[in-house]
């Protein structure tokens, strides 16, 4: 048996796989720095201390040991790389077991696609942890490719990946106690209830902890994030691509509250994982801002493997999985080697183990379009004013304003001078001809367009557009549609830059350098036409999220998400 053999391996009285020696071992259960041996046996530490024997030694010559990195909250669609891909990029990075809810996947292909995602991702070196999409789709507001109830969330639950029911976004129907929102709730069982509460605070907050919710990702200010401290949350301080709340919210981390502290990701892109990193770079600034090295790793292992209930993740102890990294410098953490489950998987960068993994039809050829012109994308003037979308940087909630606007013919224009575009969402899933017009100021494009599937969470296309003809508008949404998902940057109406997105309209199954390589090709085309933020896609990817405030856009219109409701035009007669 494996467990005896583990067992006489620690009592010294056999010799383990693997030992460590002469290393620096972070103790994340007391927040030391041990100079220790490390013996590790069936893929788990057996134990620490001199004088044990392996078949295999690695003299550590003073570098540090510590487990491997635990993201506690991702999306993984959101890196553009099927699953495969996706761990050889993270895998070297020190990252070795992430929770992902595939609410993304779920929203476009179903349970058969969450199911196809999870089978896909047995065979890797990743602990691969399942949060079950708890709002598929998100609201009523939009258009999804698939509905999650309460029967395919008890069935998802069954898996031995689930570990409980993923971020619960429709915050007000839990407040305001809406039966079938407290069905899902129910369906999970006795699991881990992860929250999706921007600026809920007071009564509201209290009503939605009564509910279950015990974590959110979605803090942004230091008040918000102290008082759903003070009220049992479990606090995820989220680096993402688009989202940073690190450097807002690090000063909340004390020696009274960090366990109840987590880093996470949320959503980051290839780009971002491939040259920036992934856990290991939300660290590394963490360190930057001034928190001790041992604590921050503690927030990334430790902490998130209490909070999820992973008891044998999260330290370098005996009987905890060998999910280990090397590394020179913890204060600036760059991994040498990763070991999963006492294996050599990652070196100096490095992916070791192949990333081929299958695509289930399930998960390709999703696009089913109505029909589509360049009239589809007329916005019919309500007056001299119009509401408008305001990006907020580094954020993924955004304001309003009510502005005035350009008119002919009785149609609203966009206004690049004002940084004024027109933004749209046209359904791909039902072919409805479903299209969403609006307007957006704060993306900066000076002329032609730009068009993504990536479209939170329902991942219609989404699309924004400084041409008064909308032909350009038109070409790069249809030009997503043959890509059968992707980027695409549109000027004159040729395709100036793409990134094809096959799988969902999600992912692609290229390596995450050629992914990357194209990503960053699509930018750079976007800048060359004016839009003037970091990782433009990712920011419009977010302005189809009805769930997050303040004023957001679906294919079936224009949402004002703090009263859940699509906007009230009549007061545009009173501005």
């Amino acid at each position: 048996m494996k467990r005896q053999r583990l067992i006489e391996v620690a009592r010294g009285d056999a010799p383990g796989d693997l030992l460590f020696t002469n290393g620096r071992v972070v103790n994340t259960l007391t927040g030391e720095i041990e100079q220790t041996d490390v013996v590790v046996a069936e893929g788990h530490v057996a134990g620490l201390g001199a004088g044990y024997q392996a078949q295999e030694q690695v003299d550590l010559h003073g570098r540090y040991l510590l487990p491997g990195l635990i993201d506690a909250h991702t999306h993984l669609e959101s890196s553009m790389l099927w699953v495969g891909q996706y761990a050889r990029a993270v895998v070297p990075r020190g990252t070795t077991a992430i929770v992902t809810d595939l609410h993304e996947i779920a929203n476009v292909c179903g349970m058969a696609g969450v199911e196809a995602t999870v089978r896909a991702a047995a065979s890797l070196p990743l602990e691969f942890h399942l949060m079950v999409p708890s709002c598929v789709p998100a609201t009523d507001l939009e258009t999804s490719g698939a509905s999650l109830g309460p029967s395919e969330i008890r069935r998802l639950s069954r898996l031995p990946q689930a570990l409980g029911l993923g971020e619960m976004m429709n915050f007000p129907g839990v407040v305001s106690g809406q039966k079938d929102v407290l069905r899902r709730i129910e369906a999970a069982g006795e699991g881990v209830l992860d929250g999706h509460a921007p600026g809920l605070r007071e009564r509201p907050l209290n009503a939605y902890l009564a509910a279950g919710m015990r974590s959110d990702h979605e803090t942004t200010s230091l008040e918000e994030g102290r008082e759903k401290l003070r009220r049992g949350m479990y606090l995820m301080i989220r680096e993402g691509t688009t989202e940073k709340n690190l450097e807002d919210l690090l000063p909340l981390v004390s020696d009274l509250t960090y366990p109840r502290c987590m880093f996470v990701v949320d959503d980051r892109s290839c780009h971002d994982l491939l040259h920036d990193g992934d856990m290991d770079a939300v660290l590394r600034k963490a360190v930057r801002l001034g928190l001790d090295p041992v604590r921050a790793i503690q927030l990334a292992t430790i902490n998130p493997a209490t909070y999820l209930g992973l008891r044998s993740l999260g330290a370098v102890a005996p009987g905890y999985a060998a999910h280990l990294m090397i590394c020179d410098d913890i204060r600036d953490l760059q991994p040498r080697q990763v070991y999963f489950a006492g294996r050599l998987v990652a070196e100096d960068g490095r992916a070791l183990f192949p990333a081929e993994t299958p695509i289930n039809d399930d998960l390709l050829h999703t696009f089913r379009m109505g029909p589509l012109s360049p009239e589809s994308f007329a916005l019919a003037a309500r007056g001299p004013t119009y509401p408008v979308i305001e990006v907020v940087p580094g954020q993924i909630v955004t304001g309003r304003s009510i502005e005035p606007v350009l008119v002919r013919d009785g149609q609203v224009l966009p206004d690049p001078a004002r940084d004024i575009l027109k933004l749209a969402v046209v359904e791909r899933h039902r072919a409805s001809g479903n299209v969403g017009v609006a307007l957006v100021r704060g993306l900066g494009l000076k002329r032609s367009a730009i068009a993504s599937s990536v479209a939170h969470d329902s991942h219609n296309i989404v699309a924004a557009s400084a041409d008064p003809s909308d032909r350009d508008l038109y070409a790069a949404v249809r030009e997503v549609a043959r890509l059968e998902g992707g980027l695409v940057v549109v000027a004159d109406g040729g395709v100036l830059a793409s990134l094809a997105l096959p799988v969902a309209g999600l992912m692609s199954p290229e390596p995450p350098e050629e992914v990357s390589a194209a990503l960053r090709r699509a930018e750079d085309a976007a800048s060359s036409l004016g839009a003037r933020v970091p990782s433009p896609f990712a920011v419009l990817s977010f302005l189809a999220l009805p769930v997050t405030p303040s004023l957001k856009l679906t294919d079936r219109g224009l949402v004002d998400v703090e009263r859940g409701a699509f906007f009230d035009f009549g007061v545009l007669a009173q501005t």
